[in-house]
């Protein structure tokens, strides 16, 4: 006590900061349990793809097979004989493996992949080794064994996996300091793919998730890190209110995926009326949408704000030799495919050995029997003696057999019973030798083949195991979804002109639009000033706002007519220029930028409108002429920094519009990427046509149904589609289809008569099916006829359907072609035919820049400005 009372006033007197060092075992603990739950718990071998815990299951249901199926709770008990851990981490474990119908047959509720069900508890569920796990998993010759956590049993390093399981399972693991994200590859594939890697071929295996879906593997940088795999539901519409999605994601439920639907339209993305899950062994969830909604759009957004797209990031990651590997799918492949064939060689030799062993004793039993050497031991008293007196019968008779007599062997023939000898017969004993010798000769000849052997064996696997394990998931790239293009503007914009304030809680004042949280809006002001910035409660822009409306990035198509005062009393300028690229929140000033310069005009053209505008001047001095007219169609679109074209050195009044304009722009170009699905204006795919306003798509699918559609890039096709070009409302439609109803083919023409509306054109009996289609002036069909019975079989027949029916209305039934029975319908070359030119319009010449003051009389100051400035975009120039 006076000791620690003595230090206690030390410490009191003179405070000392006390430095203990962790030594011994203490620094090695965290690397020691990092170790542990890397190489025994998280991470698979690459060996046989197993991790630790699926190994031990995987063996004890091995210990415990019988053929018949065995209650869950006693194959996990059975295994933590094993297993160092509870028995809950093993059933989940064993849950996980079932799911995968690869390696376990199951019996019970074991849970559903596709909603998130959980399996029922491990003493209601029961299971098996399916025939392939039998096949491909478990060979204990060539197995290499070690002693249990207890030392009680003997459990496998790795068992002797002859399939790159590791692939085909996929699988997922978060260690200490690192994880793993295999992800599952399809059964047929990952054959495909061994083969061709034994072939010495280059092969690309790609992922295949159960739940199916559509991704995109653009970015699968085989499975390394990095890589990144874009993974969407199959989303189609039922009708014009009503969608419904087959497929989910994977690592999504049906669950994750309404309650994220939801939240999206809680918060306003999307507008979603109600949702049905009707999911069972397939998915369906049915989702209602409000009445006046766009189908197409929804969907966009529903990959944009929900879980119907995903995003999912792979990392290859297993271990080898005790040590973590990061690797590639592919090198996965090649060394699972290496090691299979390692395996079967393995599997031969020892098969070799035992052959040659039954072909020995076989050799020597003939012997022994044949030459009855069994009565060179009659005579012996002693052990020995019965040993030599065999050994020195045997010598004269073995010289062909292919290793020495042992006194193992001699022992073995002295075991052999009287009645065998009795009965034995040396015509079976010798075909039983014949057998074994053709065995070992085959043997050795796929030992001497070895890729072949390990090829057909591959291909075994593929003709026993592989019926019903096609590819789920649908291989697709995918455009980017703007989510500003589809999000659901659930909120009001306004804006107080006079003050300069625009946002969503003025509601005192102007209203401008719709608008989202997460749109852009640009702002221009009478000193002409532009800024674009997001959307906000309350924004302050500057005094005299005279535009406001949502932003879009890259809209070449959204003209701006302005005409500006330049500083004080300086000349006036015209100019028309497009807003593809800011800064957000950034001043621009769109006049020449001295002070006290005004807009005095200014206009916004969705479509690249060009209005006629009537300048009014002050009257001042001798000034012959005020007041003309100006087109905005004379003027050339440039950058929006470009100083402009002069308008007039003298004051203006005001500036009037007279007449409303037409586009200037040249009609878009569409094309459509059948990769994709989608339509765009970047020149991907195929193109359609140029497009003006009024113009529309033409659809026909497979089913029978036609409609037009103003294009849009946002939409959607069926997978049935047939059909997509420009329609031309004069061009008629030609159809040949099979009407169920009356057992026989008709031809029909007919023109669309209401745009925007779906219609079936042929009958709606269930066994009705369209054979051609054409949308061409003057179609030509071949009519093959199939043989009847006891007659010749007709000669094929070329049919105009042009002569053959006249164009009548798109409900009509047709004519009957022909009461023969018809083999098959071929469409052929079309007549030639010279089509109407169509007429616009707006099929305007833009006119070269040029002056545009009424006065060539005026100062020089009224000549054009050729000297214009271009803004970092380039001079911008649309027709």
């Amino acid at each position: 006590m006076i000791e620690e009372d003595d230090d206690l006033i030390n410490e009191q007197n003179e405070p000392q900061e006390t430095i203990t060092r962790v030594t011994g075992m203490y620094k090695d603990w965290f690397l020691d349990y990092a170790s542990y739950v890397i190489l025994e718990r998280a991470v698979p071998a690459i060996e046989d793809g197993f991790k630790p815990v699926q190994r031990r299951i995987m063996h004890s249901m091995k210990d415990l097979d019988d053929g018949r199926y065995n209650k869950v709770a006693n194959i996990v008990g059975h295994t933590m004989q094993y297993h160092p851990h509870g028995d809950a981490s093993i059933a989940d474990a064993m849950v996980q493996i079932g799911q995968k119908d690869l390696l376990i047959d199951t019996q019970g509720n074991w849970g559903n992949i596709l909603t998130g069900d959980r399996a029922a508890a491990s003493r209601y569920i029961e299971a098996r080794i399916s025939k392939f796990g039998l096949d491909v998993v478990y060979n204990p010759k060539i197995t290499e064994w070690q002693a249990s956590y207890d030392g009680r049993r003997k459990e496998p390093v790795n068992l002797p996996v002859m399939f790159p399981l590791l692939l085909a399972q996929g699988g997922e693991g978060i260690a200490v300091g690192l994880s793993t994200k295999i992800l599952p590859h399809n059964f047929i594939e990952l054959i495909d793919a061994s083969i061709k890697h034994l072939q010495g071929k280059r092969f690309i295996i790609l992922p295949d998730f159960p739940t199916a879906g559509i991704a995109d593997f653009s970015n699968y940088n085989d499975g390394l890190r990095g890589g990144k795999v874009r993974v969407r539901a199959k989303i189609s519409q039922l009708d014009k209110n009503k969608l419904v999605i087959t497929e989910i994601p994977y690592g999504t439920t049906t669950s994750s995926l309404i309650d994220s639907i939801l939240k999206a339209n809680d918060k306003g993305k999307i507008k979603v009326k109600k949702i049905e899950d009707n999911t069972a062994a397939e998915v369906e969830i049915l989702i209602h949408l409000p009445s006046g909604l766009s189908p197409d759009k929804t969907i966009d957004a529903l990959y944009a704000f929900t879980n119907c797209e995903t995003s999912i990031s792979p990392l290859g990651c297993v271990i080898e030799d005790n040590k973590p590997l990061f690797v590639g799918v592919s090198e996965m492949l090649r060394r699972s495919t290496d090691n299979t064939v390692q395996l079967l060689k393995q599997e031969l030799e020892i098969k070799l050995g035992e052959h040659e062993e039954q072909w020995h004793f076989a050799s020597l039993e003939r012997i022994f029997i044949e030459n009855r050497i069994y009565r060179d031991i009659e005579e012996e008293e002693t052990w020995e003696g019965v040993i030599s007196a065999i050994d020195k019968g045997l010598k004269p008779h073995v010289k062909h057999l292919k290793r020495s007599v042992t006194e193992d062997d001699i022992v073995r023939l002295t075991e052999i019973r009287i009645k065998r000898i009795s009965k034995f017969d040396i015509d079976k004993a010798q075909q039983k030798i014949e057998a074994l010798e053709a065995q070992i000769a085959e043997i050795k000849h796929h030992l001497e083949h070895l890729i072949d052997y390990a090829i057909a064996y591959f291909t075994r696997l593929k003709k026993e195991y592989g019926v019903g394990r096609e590819r789920k998931t649908e291989i697709r790239t995918f455009d980017d979804v703007d989510a500003t293009k589809v999000v659901i503007r659930n909120t009001k914009l306004y804006v107080n002109r006079q003050e300069g304030f625009i946002g969503t809680s003025l509601r005192r004042d102007e209203y401008v639009c719709d608008c989202s949280d997460i749109d852009d809006i640009i702002v221009f002001t009478k000193e002409g000033k532009m800024m674009v910035t997001k959307v906000g409660s309350k924004i302050f822009i500057g005094k005299d706002i005279i535009h406001v409306a949502v932003f879009k990035k890259k809209d070449k198509r959204t003209i701006y007519n302005m005409i500006y005062r330049d500083g004080k009393g300086g000349p006036s300028y015209i100019k028309r220029f497009a807003v593809t690229s800011i800064t957000r929140d950034r001043e621009y000033d769109l006049t020449n930028g001295n002070k006290g310069s005004v807009c005095l005009y200014f206009s916004a053209n969705p479509n690249g409108e060009a209005e006629v505008v009537t300048i009014l001047l002050r009257q001042a001095g001798s000034i012959k002429k005020l007041k003309w007219d100006i087109d905005f169609a004379d003027i050339l679109i440039k950058g929006r920094v470009s100083k402009g074209n002069l308008v007039t050195k003298y004051s203006i009044k005001r500036v009037e519009l007279k007449e409303k304009g037409v586009s200037t722009l040249k009609p878009r170009k569409i094309w459509f990427d059948d990769t994709v699905q989608r339509l765009n204006v970047d020149g991907r795919g195929e193109l359609i046509g140029e497009f003006r306003g009024e113009d529309k798509l033409l659809i026909i699918t497979q089913s029978g149904m036609i409609k037009t559609v103003t294009p849009e890039v946002t939409m959607h096709f069926d997978d049935d589609m047939i059909v997509l070009e420009k329609w031309a409302p004069k061009k008629p439609i030609s159809a040949v289809y099979f009407n169920g109803e009356k057992g026989l083919y008709y031809v029909k023409r007919f023109l669309i008569e209401q745009e925007g509306r779906e219609e079936c054109f042929i009958s709606d009996h269930a066994n009705s099916q369209l054979e051609i289609v054409s949308t061409d002036w003057r179609p030509m069909a071949e009519i093959v006829f199939a043989k009847e019975r006891g007659k010749d079989r007709k000669d094929n027949m070329e049919l105009n359907l042009e002569d053959f029916i006249a164009i009548k209305g798109i409900g009509a039934l047709g004519n009957q072609l022909t009461r023969d029975k018809v083999n098959q319908i071929n469409l052929l070359d079309p007549l030639p035919f010279e089509a109407p030119e169509e007429v616009h319009a707006d099929d305007l010449e833009v006119i070269d820049e040029k002056e545009v003051a009424p006065d060539s009389s005026e100062s020089p100051e009224n000549k054009p400005n050729n000297d214009l400035e271009i803004d970092d975009e380039g001079q911008t120039m649309l027709f």
